[in-house]
């Protein structure tokens, strides 16, 4: 089959995906109404399907792949987005040059997505999407080595996938307890077994979720946080001109020296940016390729240098006139969110949250309308920072992702901003103030489940979740509030409390005169934040 013919095929794989999205969605370990594993995986594939539909008729391998890889970056919304990017950026990459799909191709194409895909992951963990296609890397190896044809060996990368999607639960213990098996890996499984369906023309048996799954439930988890400050010293930039270069090979070279790695472009001209502690080493690796020009190193340890002594005042001025030295763009899904975060410097606000995680092109649209030299971004939410990441890397400013989880941490977070510092120093500020912040959110559950300590979970009761673990259950808002509240005050001195859109102002008075009744010590700073199905979200410091 030629490469470019592919295209049906990907197509088929993104429908059955849309098509399956809420079973996907259904394996989320929390009882919640907004678990969207499924829904981001399926609105990032449509994105590929649309730049793959306005190909023209006769565009070949390299237009597909272009179109697959700039598809998936600019549709990733949430982790499992981000992630599927950068699996279909990888196997683009082990495809270049290829001209039909046989093993060794499919092998080479295997390898390349679980190298990209787990350089987009601080922390890995056992048990998830990665270990799926990281097996399925594996076994398509050794059908290369052993010489199968193209159909056998596609049939055992999908028999695989479906098998190492069965072993999850082994991996991760939260999975087990809740009795499913982890959703991203599922949604790779759909993709994979569909795909192959659609390449080798036989009828698709595709895995279902009842399958492997039961009714016993138990939500006890602890978040890995997939954000951290770079360790490396060095901001590296520079202009890359080649006609040749290996380009996996030099990301893999580029990974190995530091992080934030990207080489954008295609031959012969890129773009490279990279956090290193020794720029002379990179610099040596890609003069040796190529020619670099317009080198840019910063050192990200020490403070922004002052301006060249040459550049006029009144240029300067008219400059300043014309930027802003440095924006905040903040996401949120309520009316009132937005208003207190423009109230607090926000410049920028991008709708989306719990119910629906903004794209990567999402966020660099609102990059692109910003006039800033540069741009800090506060997700408010634990599912869109990778997607943040993925915006900020690929901005044609300077920028950095804040980790807020939501939307009242943000609001520390932009007290602890300085318009008049530079991007690095507001990103420790910002983040360290963070430090200090503890966050609960209250909404209602939508199946069977068990608390962290074993209490059952009905539909329709209300729970709380603190701190990303599920530790509270009750018959009221009010109930489930004072209860998580409880659990997170630590000496602290400020309740920020956002009502949501279906929570009324006379039931929030009501709730603030108990908290103040029970939390005497505590200033609180009750507020409309309007967000939908989370009836209360709060931050406490």
């Amino acid at each position: 089959m030629n490469i470019s013919d592919l295209r049906v095929c990907i197509t088929a794989a993104a429908s059955e995906l849309s098509a399956r999205k809420e079973e996907i969605n259904r394996l989320n370990v929390f009882p919640v109404p907004d678990g969207d594993t499924g829904t981001n995986m399926s609105l990032t594939m449509e994105s590929v399907v649309r730049e793959i539909e306005a190909l023209p008729a006769n565009a070949d391998g390299a237009a597909l792949r272009k179109a697959v890889t700039h598809g998936s970056l600019m549709g990733a919304r949430g982790n499992s987005g981000v992630i599927t990017s950068q699996i279909l950026r990888g196997m683009c990459e082990g495809l270049a040059d290829a001209q039909q799909l046989d093993t060794p191709t499919i092998s080479n194409a295997m390898k390349r997505a679980a190298e990209v895909a787990f350089q987009a992951v601080r922390k890995p963990v056992k048990g998830t999407i990665l270990t799926v296609l990281e097996d399925c890397a594996f076994v398509a190896e050794q059908c290369e080595k052993q010489g199968l044809d193209v159909v056998s060996t596609l049939h055992v990368i999908s028999d695989e996938a479906l098998a190492s999607v069965k072993r999850t639960p082994e991996l991760l213990p939260v999975l087990k307890e809740n009795g499913v098996v982890d959703s991203g890996g599922f949604g790779l499984t759909i993709l994979i077994q569909s795909f192959v369906a659609a390449v080798t023309g036989e009828q698709a048996h595709l895995a279902s979720s009842e399958d492997f799954t039961h009714a016993e439930a138990k939500v006890a988890i602890e978040h890995v946080r997939d954000w951290a400050g770079s360790k490396y010293m060095y901001c590296t930039e520079f202009l890359f001109h080649s006609a040749d270069v290996d380009t996996a090979a030099a990301l893999e070279f580029l990974a190995g020296l530091g992080d934030c790695e990207l080489l954008v472009g295609a031959h012969p001209d890129f773009k490279v940016h990279v956090h290193t502690d020794t720029p002379g080493t990179v610099l040596s690796y890609m003069t040796e390729r190529g020619q670099v020009s317009e080198v840019f190193i910063h050192n990200m340890v020490l403070e922004s240098e002052e301006r060249a002594d040459g550049i006029a005042a009144d240029e300067a001025a008219a400059e300043q006139a014309e930027k802003k030295p440095i924006a905040f763009i903040a996401v949120a899904a309520g009316s009132g969110m937005a208003n207190i975060l423009k109230s607090l410097g926000v410049d920028y606000v991008v709708s989306g949250g719990q119910t629906m995680n903004p794209s990567t092109k999402d966020l660099l649209d609102a990059i692109d309308q910003i006039n800033a030299e540069s741009a800090i971004l506060l997700p408010n939410n634990k599912n869109i920072i990778m997607a943040a990441q993925a915006a900020a890397e690929n901005a044609e400013i300077p920028c950095a992702v804040i980790p807020t989880k939501n939307v009242p941490s943000s609001f520390t977070a932009m007290f602890a901003s300085d318009v008049n510092a530079s991007l690095e120093e507001n990103v420790e500020s910002m983040t360290e103030a963070l430090e200090g912040v503890k966050c609960g959110e209250v909404t209602t559950a939508i199946k069977d489940s068990k608390t962290s300590d074993g209490t059952e979970i009905h539909p329709d009761d209300y729970i709380g979740i603190a701190e990303g673990s599920l530790d509270a259950v009750g018959s009221s808002v009010e109930e489930v509030t004072l209860s998580l509240i409880d659990e997170l005050d630590d000496d602290m001195d400020t309740l920020t409390l956002l009502a949501g859109e279906d929570y009324s102002q006379e039931s929030l008075d009501a709730l603030v005169e108990q908290i103040e009744e029970r939390f005497p010590d505590l200033d609180i700073d009750a507020q409309r934040g309007e967000q939908p199905l989370y009836p209360i979200v709060f931050s406490l410091e």
